[in-house]
């Protein structure tokens, strides 16, 4: 028997116990007649004592021998410490060793072994199997097992059904930048890896599994940030004959679930926020509802002053930063405006007007506008003496993305984002298309699948490019913390209407018949009506716990490069593999 206890298990009631306990080194401190070792294992950390009185000369110096990471076992007697340990849980006792086999030596690791390490993340994430043993990844890893866990549960008992689709399917024109596979067996094709389930979901539908879903691993070849890798796995959910609100119902329900199993968390029913109110007064499809501080505009108080700046914008926006906001030094204020005018945000300047506590105001733009014409903007905001007004200008969509930025700065700047504080909602509403200038052409705001509102159909089929750029889809996501945590949409399940969805893509008929055909063809055969939703489960494990990167809840991530260090990849194959698969040796190695 390798182990009677785990490190993580025995506590002052276990004195005197003959036990076997298994696992890595953590380090010793050796006092010449007298040595402790930590054994650590994913369970805990339990202290053994070794001493020359009580040990054989053998046994001693065979526990001098052992380094860090050392695999061992032993057999001991649990003993209370004369001096506890309040910070472990096994802090009471230690074990009095009486037998040691070293079941493997271990190098010295490249970094240490503990929650606070001094390995970087490149090295780290080329030992990731040494990594993977700090207990801190190991609790990520463990809390990512119990969200996994307790979604199969709840699905489960809302009688969903766990189906997997391919992996190898067909790649589509769509989204992001398919990962593509070649096929040693018809040559010259290639598999694509999904970047979604969608299509194989939605023929569940209409198969009449109607509540499917699936903790499903996707793929997308696009660049990458703290939040994004090139495979993420998502809870993919679908469901027919339902309502958008039975399915906002039924995802809420999942979410204040998670949190509770897994945070011990309640939350209160998520507010609904339409898209066009959220970029309005947030600037954002994804708003931080944890602190206020809304947008309001000017462009009817601000234009006509003579100052060119606002007269030519079009739009003038603003925040009302409350509190001892006044006080904000000349230093500081300038200090922000070059945050703003970083290439990344791209503002050409920022407007302040203070109200001081004596009732009097002052503005950077103080010359162009009285102090009547100031006060009447204070209004607009609700600023109350000893806030401050912070106003950019220019064209709508970037200036209020400038102002989001802005606004989230503040949040974190002024301690107005509490820890362990969530705030969800779902934004409802979304336009059904984006017209995009450079091509010229049409885009699905969420994918071509999504339905536009009942109410819109007939504009869809029969109106004019401009109302086809104010089309409203049932479409929705769930927002938790400035987080896009999942989307989805009520489906269209008819081909006239899927039809005309693809032509105002872009899509010619036989375009559309070759990609998607079999998807048209099933909507012949009784499609329900249906929708669903996708939850990004590396996100949710990472907003759960207040982290900004989805790396560190993935057993074996990639780098910002998309890049494995450890196992080294990608890497190229040999010239026998390419020309098995019919692929140019010679593009392969200039490339």
């Amino acid at each position: 028997m390798y182990r009677t206890h785990n490190c993580g298990a025995l506590r002052i009631a276990d004195v005197g116990k003959e036990v076997t306990l298994s696992g890595w080194v953590q380090k010793s401190r050796d006092k010449g007649f007298m040595m402790w070792t930590d054994l650590r294992d994913r369970y805990g950390i339990t202290q053994l004592i070794f001493s020359e009185e009580a040990s054989s000369k053998a046994l001693f110096d065979k526990a001098r021998s052992l380094g860090r990471e050392y695999v061992i076992k032993i057999q001991g007697t649990v003993i209370e410490r004369s001096s506890k340990n309040d910070k472990m849980g096994t802090g009471d006792i230690e074990v009095e060793v009486k037998k040691l086999d070293i079941l493997n030596v271990s190098k010295l690791p490249p970094f240490t072994i503990e929650d606070e390490t001094d390995g970087g993340d490149d090295l780290r994430m080329k030992y990731r199997f040494l990594d993977l043993r700090r207990s801190s990844v190991q609790r990520n890893i463990i809390f990512r097992s119990q969200l996994a866990i307790a979604t199969r549960q709840y699905l489960a008992s809302n009688d969903f059904i766990e189906v997997e689709t391919p992996v190898l399917i067909k790649s589509t024109p769509e989204g992001a930048r398919d990962f593509v596979v070649p096929s040693r067996m018809n040559e010259g094709q290639f598999y694509a890896l999904p970047q979604s389930p969608q299509t194989f979901k939605q023929l569940l539908m209409v198969s009449g599994f109607d509540k499917y879903f699936q903790i499903v691993k996707c793929f997308r070849d696009e660049d990458l940030r703290a939040d994004r890798q090139p495979e993420f796995t998502q809870i993919d959910c679908e469901m027919s004959f339902v309502t958008q609100e039975q399915i906002l119902n039924t995802f809420e329900g999942l979410t204040k679930h998670l949190f509770k199993k897994t945070m011990n968390v309640e939350l209160s029913d998520f507010p609904r926020m339409q898209y066009d109110d959220a970029m309005r007064i947030y600037g954002s499809d994804k708003p931080d509802l944890r602190f206020d501080m809304p947008f309001s505009e000017l462009n009817d108080l601000a234009k006509g002053h003579d100052f060119a700046i606002f007269d030519n914008a079009e739009l003038i926006v603003g925040i009302c930063v409350k509190g001892e906001a006044a006080n904000f030094s000349n230093k500081n204020l300038k200090k922000l405006e070059e945050w703003m005018k970083r290439p990344q945000i791209g503002a050409k300047g920022l407007v302040n007007v203070k109200f001081n506590a004596d009732g009097s105001v002052k503005s950077s733009v103080g010359k162009f506008y009285d102090e009547a014409t100031l006060k009447a903007w204070g209004e607009r905001f609700g600023a109350e003496a000893g806030d401050m007004l912070l106003i950019l200008s220019g064209e709508t969509d970037k200036t209020r993305k400038q102002l989001s930025e802005l606004r989230l700065e503040l949040g974190r700047k002024l301690g107005l984002i509490k820890a362990g504080d969530f705030k969800p909602l779902w934004v409802v509403d979304f336009p059904l298309l984006e017209w995009d200038e450079e091509s010229e052409r049409f885009h699905a705001m969420h994918h071509p699948f999504t339905s536009p509102k009942k109410e819109e159909i007939p504009n869809m089929l029969n109106g004019d490019h401009e109302t086809m750029k104010n089309l409203k889809a049932d479409a929705y996501d769930l927002v938790i913390n400035g987080s896009e945590i999942g989307g989805g949409s009520i489906r269209i399940h008819d081909r006239t209407l899927q039809s005309k969805n693809f032509e105002l893509l872009g899509f010619t008929p036989e375009e559309a018949e070759a990609q998607f055909g079999f998807l048209l063809g099933a909507f012949e055969y009784g499609a329900p009506p249906h929708g669903g939703i996708a939850f990004g489960f590396d996100r949710l494990c990472a907003v759960l716990n207040g982290s900004s990167s989805i790396r560190d809840y993935i057993a074996f991530p990639k780098n910002n490069q998309g890049r494995d260090m450890m196992i080294d990849a990608p890497s190229p194959i040999s010239a026998e593999q390419l020309e098995e698969l019919s692929i140019d040796v010679v593009l392969s190695e200039k490339a």
